[in-house]
């Protein structure tokens, strides 16, 4: 992950015109001081009168696709959530492409970070399920894993070298 999640905010008079002018702004800054900063580069700017801007680029937001005229407002509260979960914010809300389906997953249906499905599919099993130490190695948790995804009942979202987050898919 990016140690800071920040947009670069285009000046759009100076881009029309032909110059490349605009600001890098932390994006969990306090939405008035992002508003404040955006003001000062259009103030700042070679073109005069210059009131709009446009998003151009963007650090930080872990797979998520910010848009270009998503606002201020919108891409303050997706680097907020994705600075409250910082190892599967981002690829969460790339899944969902929705703010509010992505914060309900991670409180309601996050089962954790395993080395792999089958990892998960055994400690699953293992903490609801007491199982007789002489079968205990007879049980294909890649089976099992396996079947738990195309069940459809969970989803996972891979973020690294055994880093895959498990959810519940309700």
């Amino acid at each position: 992950m990016s140690e800071h999640i920040r947009i670069y905010v285009a000046d759009l008079a100076a881009y029309n015109a032909g110059h490349l002018h605009g600001a890098w702004i932390d994006a969990t800054l306090d939405l008035d001081d992002m508003q404040e900063q955006v003001n000062a580069m259009l103030a700042a700017s070679p073109v005069e009168g210059a009131e709009e801007y446009a998003i151009h680029d963007f650090e930080g937001f872990d797979g998520y696709p910010l848009g270009e005229y998503e606002g201020l407002q919108t891409a303050h509260e997706i680097a907020c959530y994705i600075e409250e979960y910082p190892e599967f914010g981002g690829a969460l809300l790339a899944h969902f492409n929705d703010l509010e389906q992505a914060r309900k997953a991670a409180e309601e249906d996050y089962c954790g970070c395993h080395a792999s499905l089958a990892d998960y599919a055994q400690e699953l099993t293992e903490e609801t399920t007491s199982i007789p130490q002489h079968l205990a190695h007879y049980i294909d948790y890649r089976a099992m894993a396996r079947d738990m995804e195309y069940s459809g009942d969970l989803f996972t979202l891979e973020t690294g070298f055994e880093q895959v987050h498990v959810f519940w898919n309700r």
